[in-house]
């Protein structure tokens, strides 16, 4: 039994059982013990390795997609290029090294910011971006960015975002929680509390019992805060994540330890847990401020941006295996049976733009 997994079972002992978004923040984000909090989970000596470092392109690309946005509303002087749950720093180096090649006087322009709100992270993120060419700022949230159009990215952003689940029983749905075993181990229950019907997929009516439905109020409200500051500034928003496009019954909850999969139970504060994004709810927020959103698939996205064109000028001046590695980051990041399908991409921008979202 993990420290952590004593504690949570002292406190649902004491108090009774806790909701799977109590469950997801004590083991992501607690003080002493929890995962994004005392581990370093990114890359191949963690547990999960993200696009950004399977390859510099990835970084790039998004840079290039920004950089035009910019472009479209109309290249305001006062902008705020900033990245949302930074991870180490990796994409945003990626990201400042392309803006520099592209156009030096917009880095001389433009704003740079991280919110992130993990002191630990940050002093990665600080080695990190050393040597960058261009100044940083850290934030906590959204609201305390510079003034001015904010052009902001998240890659894999959402998906450690705490959720709610609730099942399927003979009484009707109840929202799922976690409690205490015959032998004082942790297990799914199902609680007292329902869930208000109209907050249901489509394909609720017909699920049977122990089905699964997912709500992520809290990610959602991070979606509103990004779009109320877009709307009110002007900008534009990429997200990438794994996640489906409609609403939909099922069971996405997942715990990923030393790059395999785990119990969700198992090792509370020692894996990473996640959920699959709703993207629809997400865009839905989007579109409640009158923005533009727009939904397609990583791999669309990348092969847009012109990943080929810029793998091919990585390649040309490598030997052959240089060349097969960025044949493999290629096949990583795009390909249907592999990331491309698997995560997708929404983009945010406000209108009037003409084709703002870049993605067709």
């Amino acid at each position: 039994m993990t420290e952590l997994e004593r504690r949570i079972a002292e406190l649902i002992a004491a108090s009774g059982p806790m909701s799977v978004a109590d469950y997801m923040v004590m083991c992501l984000f607690d003080p002493r013990a929890g995962y994004y909090t005392t581990r370093e989970p990114f890359g191949r000596a963690g547990d999960f390795v993200t696009a950004p470092e399977i390859s510099q392109m990835f970084g790039e690309l998004v840079a290039v997609w920004l950089y035009s946005r910019w472009k479209d509303a109309g290249t305001p002087k006062d902008a705020v290029i900033a990245e949302i749950g930074p991870g180490r720093g990796t994409m945003m180096r990626d990201m400042a090294r392309t803006f520099r090649q592209i156009d030096p006087a917009f880095c001389e322009a433009a704003r740079f910011a991280l919110i992130e709100t993990s002191e630990r992270l940050r002093k990665v993120q600080q080695e990190t971006l050393a040597g960058a060419g261009i100044e940083f700022s850290w934030h906590d949230s959204v609201e305390s960015l510079p003034d001015g159009p904010p052009f902001i990215v998240g890659n894999e952003l959402f998906d450690a975002v705490p959720i709610r689940q609730f099942v399927k029983t003979a009484q009707g749905w109840r929202e799922r929680v976690v409690g205490l075993g015959k032998q004082e181990e942790l297990v799914f229950l199902a609680g007292a509390s329902g869930i208000d019907t109209a907050l249901l997929p489509p394909d609720a009516a017909t699920a049977g019992e122990g089905a699964i439905v997912e709500l992520a109020p809290v990610r959602e409200a991070m979606m509103e805060a990004i779009c109320a500051r877009v709307a009110g500034s002007g900008g534009a928003g990429l997200f990438i994540d794994y996640g489906y496009l409609e609403p939909a019954v099922g069971d996405t909850l997942q715990a990923l330890r030393e790059h395999k999969y785990d119990d969700v139970l198992a090792h509370p504060g020692e894996a990473d847990i996640t959920a699959h994004v709703d993207f629809a709810r997400l865009r839905a927020v989007a579109e409640r401020y009158d923005l533009q959103a727009e939904l397609t698939s990583q791999g669309k996205f990348l092969l847009d941006q012109g990943l080929l064109e810029r793998a091919g000028r990585l390649g040309a001046a490598l030997d052959e295996a240089g060349r097969q590695t960025i044949r493999e980051a290629v096949e990583r990041l795009a390909a249907p049976d592999q990331m491309g399908e698997l995560f997708k991409v929404l983009a945010v921008t406000s209108p009037p733009a003409p084709d703002a979202s870049g993605l067709t």
